[in-house]
C-alpha cells in the first residue's frame, strides 16, 4: 500500500480526525513473520514507537515521513534505538492526543506482553481509541524455528512461564505435572530454572532445549536435560558470558528430545545458516541476490564496488535515443541492467515510455537484464538460448538479410569499459552498429573501516564475485579477503582474475548467472554441513576458524 493511499484508509474513517494507537505484535525477530495487517498498519502510521529489539523489523514498512521519537545511542559499531524520556506509553499517548495515528510495536504478541497490557489500560483510561494487531508470540515462534514441537497427537498440556515473575506455586504446579513447559528466561538464569524444576519434582532426565536469538540467523539451540544443562553450558563455554542477559526460550518436556530435534531443526540446518556473505555489487543489482541468500539462511552484506555515472558526453546517447523513435534501428541490444536503466532514464527525460520500442526488435543478455526490460514493459525478442553472455547472444543472432530486414542498424547502449566482442560479432554478421556509451562505471568509495577489517580479518564466511571488475575493485577499495573466506565466482574469467589476485576459488557457477552462483554456494555449504554431521563434528561456519576474530567482534 502506498503512503498516499494510506491516508484514505478504513482505519481513518473508523476513528475520524481523532488520533488512535495500534498495538502491533512484531513477532520474535524474523522480519518475514510480520503479519499483512501489521504491514498495513505501519504504512498508515504518522508516528512509530517501537521496542528497540524490533525497530529494524517494523521501520522498513513505515512510510518515509513517519515520526520516530526515538533516541539513537552510538557505541562506535552499532546503534541502539530506544524511547526518549517519559517512556513508550507516554510517547504513544501524547501523539494520539494530538490526533496522530500511532503504531506501538512490541516484540512477540501484545496479548502476552504485560507492559503492553498496561499501556492499553492507560489508553482506555484516557479514552484514547486503540486496536490490537496480534503477532507471533516469541514463546511459540522460537520453538517452531528450533524444531521443537510443543504438542503431538497425545495432546499434552503446554504451560508458558516467565521466569522473572514465576512464584513458588507456579514452579510447584509445573514440577508436579507432565506438561510441556515453555519458559521465557535469560541465558544466565537457565540453570536456576532447571534447578527450580528439579526441586519441584521434574525428573533430572527430562529433555530440555534452550534457544537464543530465536528466528534470526544468529539463532543457536542447545539440547540437554534438566539435570545436565548446567554442565553443558559450562563445558561448551557458553557460560559464564558477557551476553548472559540475553533472552532465551527454554522448552522442557519430551517434545524437545534430541532425536526429534535432529529431524525437525529445519531453520538451523539451512545450507548457509548464519553465514556472513559479502555481495560486492551495486545496490540495485544486489537486492534480488541478497533475498536469495537469505532464503538459504545467510546474512548478506552489500558492499558496492562499482558506481554507475552518466557518460561524460551525453550527446551520442541523446542522438541514439531519438533515432529509436525516428526508425533508425532494426535492433537494440541490452547487455546489462544498467544499460536498461540508462535508456529508461533518457526515455523519461523526453517523456517517452515503452511504446517507443514499437517496431524495434529487442535483445537481452542474462535473466536479470530481461527481467529489467519486462519491468519496463518490454518483452525481449531474443535472449541467448545457451551461454548467457555476448558470445551466447551472437550464436543466436540472425545475420543481416536485406530481403527481410528493412534496416541494417543495431543500437548497442553499454558501459564505457565493455569489451568489443559483441560489436565485432554483429559487424561480421552484416550489421551496422551504433556502439554508444550509455553509462560509465567507476570504482566505488571504500566501505566503512569495520567492513574492511572484516574482509581482511576473516569476518566474512564467503564472498560472491560476479565479474572480474568486482574482484579488482573490491581488492582495491577494501583489501584481499582472508584465506578462510570461501570465494565463489560466476565464471572462468572471473575465477582467473581472482586467482591472479592470490585468491583460492572454492565455488564456480555452472553458468554465468548470479542466481546459479548463489545456488552453487548453497550446494557447497550443504555438502560442508553434511560432511561435518557425518563425521560427528560440530557444524561451524568458515569464519569460525578464526577464534581471535570472533572474540574481537563479540567483545
Amino acid at each position: 500500500m502506498s503512503p498516499t493511499a494510506a491516508h484514505n484508509s478504513p482505519t481513518q474513517h473508523l476513528y475520524g480526525a481523532h488520533g488512535h494507537v495500534t498495538f502491533l505484535g512484531a513477532g520474535p525477530g524474523d522480519p518475514g513473520l510480520l503479519t499483512l495487517r501489521g504491514v498495513e498498519a505501519l504504512a498508515q502510521a504518522d508516528v512509530l514507537v517501537a521496542d528497540p529489539q524490533v525497530y529494524d523489523v517494523v521501520r522498513a514498512h513505515a512510510r518515509a515521513g513517519v515520526d520516530t521519537p526515538l533516541r539513537v545511542e552510538t557505541d562506535g559499531t552499532s546503534t541502539a534505538p530506544g524511547p526518549t524520556g517519559g517512556g513508550a506509553a507516554d510517547l504513544a499517548m501524547a501523539a494520539a492526543r494530538a490526533g496522530k495515528r500511532v503504531v506501538r510495536a512490541v516484540t512477540g504478541d501484545p496479548g502476552l506482553d504485560a507492559d503492553a497490557a498496561r499501556e492499553m489500560l492507560a489508553c482506555a483510561g484516557e479514552g484514547i481509541p486503540f486496536e490490537v494487531v496480534p503477532g507471533i508470540a516469541t514463546a511459540v515462534g522460537v520453538p517452531a524455528y528450533a524444531g521443537v514441537p510443543l504438542r503431538d497427537a497425545q495432546g499434552t498440556d503446554v504451560r508458558f512461564i516467565d521466569a522473572r515473575s514465576a512464584d513458588d506455586r507456579c514452579w510447584t504446579e509445573v514440577g508436579a505435572s507432565d506438561a510441556t513447559v515453555v519458559v521465557s528466561a535469560t541465558l544466565d538464569s537457565v540453570v536456576s530454572v532447571a534447578g527450580e524444576l528439579v526441586a519441584a519434582g521434574r525428573k533430572p532426565d527430562t529433555p530440555l532445549t534452550v534457544t537464543a536469538a530465536g528466528t534470526t540467523t544468529r539463532q543457536r539451540t542447545w539440547t540437554a536435560t534438566v539435570g545436565t544443562i548446567s554442565q553443558l553450558l559450562k563445558s561448551t563455554k557458553v557460560l559464564p558470558s558477557a551476553d548472559g542477559g540475553q533472552p532465551v526460550i527454554a522448552v522442557v518436556g519430551e517434545r524437545s528430545a534430541a532425536a526429534q530435534r535432529q529431524q525437525l531443526a529445519w531453520f538451523e540446518s539451512k545450507p548457509l545458516f548464519g553465514w556472513q556473505v559479502l555481495v560486492p555489487r551495486t545496490r540495485e543489482q544486489a537486492a534480488s541476490l541478497s533475498d536469495q541468500l537469505r532464503s538459504y539462511g545467510a546474512v548478506p552484506a552489500e558492499v558496492p564496488t562499482i558506481a554507475v555515472e552518466p557518460p561524460r558526453t551525453p550527446q551520442q546517447m541523446e542522438r541514439a535515443v531519438k533515432g529509436l523513435v525516428t526508425g533508425r534501428y532494426e535492433w537494440i541490444a541490452f547487455t546489462s541492467v544498467n544499460a536498461v536503466k540508462a535508456v529508461r532514464e533518457k526515455f523519461e527525460e523526453y517523456g517517452l515510455d515503452a511504446r517507443a520500442f514499437a517496431g524495434i526488435k529487442v535483445a537481452a543478455v542474462g535473466e536479470q537484464t530481461a527481467a529489467s526490460l519486462i519491468e519496463f514493459g518490454v518483452r525481449p525478442d531474443l535472449v541467448p538460448s545457451g551461454e548467457q553472455s555476448a558470445a551466447g547472444l551472437l550464436e543466436d543472432w540472425p545475420p543481416y538479410d536485406p530481403v527481410f530486414d528493412p534496416i541494417d542498424r543495431v543500437f548497442l547502449p553499454r558501459a564505457d569499459i565493455a569489451t568489443e566482442t559483441l560489436v565485432a560479432g554483429l559487424i561480421e554478421l552484416g550489421w551496422e552498429v551504433d556502439d554508444v556509451t550509455a553509462y560509465r562505471t567507476v570504482r566505488a568509495s571504500p566501505p566503512a573501516a569495520e567492513t574492511r577489517e572484516a574482509i581482511k580479518g576473516g569476518g566474512f564466511d564467503a564472498v560472491l564475485f560476479t565479474s572480474s571488475s568486482t574482484v579488482r575493485n573490491l581488492v582495491g577499495i577494501a583489501g584481499k579477503p582472508h584465506n578462510v573466506t570461501v570465494i565463489a565466482c560466476i565464471g572462468p574469467a572471473t575465477a582467473k582474475t581472482a586467482e591472479e589476485h592470490g585468491l583460492r576459488v572454492d565455488v564456480m557457477s555452472p553458468e554465468p548467472s548470479v542466481h546459479r552462483l548463489a545456488e552453487a554456494l548453497a550446494d557447497f555449504g550443504a555438502k560442508r554441513r553434511a560432511e561435518a554431521v557425518a563425521a560427528g563434528d560440530v557444524v561451524k561456519r568458515p569464519s569460525e576458524k578464526r577464534p581471535a576474530w570472533r572474540r574481537a567482534r563479540t567483545s
